[in-house]
């Protein structure tokens, strides 16, 4: 993890024998707690969130995405609402 000013706090809250976990991995891992739960966080922050941003498609899914984008069509005006509604929730 690159080093960042770190302006902000995260405060949380555990049992015991969470604690005591956690304590012995840190150890092992050759860090402090706090840098164990926030590298181990963010590290799965980022698959949660790789998991719901990216869009994984088949061979033939994509090469008609492609064809698509090659032919574009004409907007509908069903199509030219959601564009509308996107841009005025969306900045």
């Amino acid at each position: 993890m690159p080093t960042l000013t770190k302006d902000t706090r995260l405060h949380i809250r555990c049992n015991q024998e969470m604690r005591r976990l956690l304590d012995k991995a840190a150890a092992y891992a050759h860090m402090s707690v706090s840098e164990f739960v926030l590298r181990n966080a963010v590290e799965q922050a980022q698959s949660v969130v790789q998991a719901h941003e990216a869009i994984t498609l088949s061979q033939d899914d994509f090469a008609a995405f492609l064809d698509a984008l090659d032919t574009p069509t004409h907007a509908n005006p069903a199509l030219q609402r959601a564009f509308q509604r996107h841009a005025k929730h969306v900045q």
